[in-house]
């Protein structure tokens, strides 16, 4: 069962006995946890009928007494198990497994870690109650996130102003949920946001950005790259080095895959590099301005940068000034 799938069923109030939380992405966890602790009991029962349990302060003997006792006054008992990675020994649990409690709801938290889902304790879970992984997501998978979350709330984003957010924020769901809950609270309903509303309401400059520095290295359009990386090199904490190294080492891959393509057409390209097709042309017009052997130096040379940014062969070069030295090394 999938993420979205959970939070469906439990909105239309199908329950589950046990919900076993694993994985490295702690948002999909917290945001089942939290609809289970704040909508499956009312305020009223929740007094005598929710339980929080901590992993390094509790033990399995503890969680299946908990889990045992019969709601009162209420249809169900919510029993949370936070941390329970701290746990040890698990699938000592397995016995509650078997026959659990129709009228429990036992939510086990099992953040940055999985089980061997090839073993009796996990194929339990599944068939007894719901065992979901939550998986970290990747970088290009970001974007369409960030759709699906806002098309969510009613609202929808530019290709452009999307990428400019997944360049920013990375991948930490929870940070990206509350930059664009600020979007939501301040537009109006079914709002198409763009850039101009990122850079208004986040701080992001839709002008002097990651993504606007590899538009104008995709273009060769030298004024407008020393624009950006003069504003990076001004504005280091909100510009790193490293971000920039980063970003534009997976820019100059996807040029280099696309060199290599049969299939040029724009929903092969978009499929192989992995990008929304209104990239597409961007990659195809950098692709002409940069040859395979120009593309494989600038790889070279943020290889390069990269290790001088972690001091490795620069003393006292500052980040802003390597920052500046190796975009003038890319252009020339």
């Amino acid at each position: 069962m999938n993420y979205e799938d959970i939070l469906v069923n439990l909105r239309n109030k199908i329950y589950h006995p046990i919900y076993f939380l694993m994985g490295e992405e702690s948002y999909f966890i917290d945001q089942i946890t939290d609809y289970i602790a704040k909508n499956v009991l009312t305020e009223a029962e929740q007094g005598f009928n929710q339980h929080i349990l901590y992993g390094k302060d509790t033990d399995i003997d503890t969680i299946i007494t908990h889990a045992r006792r019969f709601p009162m006054m209420a249809n169900h008992q919510v029993i949370i198990i936070k941390e329970a990675q701290n746990i040890k020994k698990i699938e000592d649990l397995e016995p509650y497994l078997n026959a659990p409690l129709e009228s429990t709801i036992l939510v086990i938290n099992y953040k940055y870690k999985s089980i061997d889902k090839r073993k009796s304790f996990a194929k339990q879970l599944g068939k007894k109650g719901v065992l979901f992984e939550a998986k970290k997501i990747y970088d290009n998978q970001l974007p369409n996130w960030i759709n699906s979350y806002l098309a969510s709330h009613q609202f929808s984003i530019e290709p452009q102003a999307a990428a400019m957010l997944a360049e920013y924020l990375g991948t930490d769901l929870s940070k990206v949920s509350n930059e664009l809950d600020k979007l939501i609270i301040s537009l109006p309903e079914n709002t198409k946001i763009t850039p101009d509303h990122i850079e208004k309401n986040i701080g992001i400059s839709k002008d002097f950005n990651i993504f606007e520095l590899q538009n104008a290295l995709g273009e060769k359009n030298v004024l407008k790259t020393n624009q950006i990386i003069n504003y990076f090199a001004a504005n280091p904490s909100s510009n790193p080095i490293t971000r920039t190294i980063a970003s534009l080492y997976f820019f100059f891959m996807k040029i280099l895959t696309f060199h290599f393509l049969e299939d040029k057409s724009q929903n092969a390209v978009a499929s192989s590099l992995q990008i929304n097709p209104f990239f597409v042309r961007s990659y195809t017009a950098a692709a002409r301005k940069y040859p395979i052997k120009k593309v494989v130096d600038i790889i070279a040379i943020l290889r390069e940068y990269d290790m001088k940014s972690k001091g490795m062969g620069n003393v006292s070069t500052s980040a802003g000034d390597l920052q500046k030295e190796m975009i003038y090394k890319i252009l020339h």
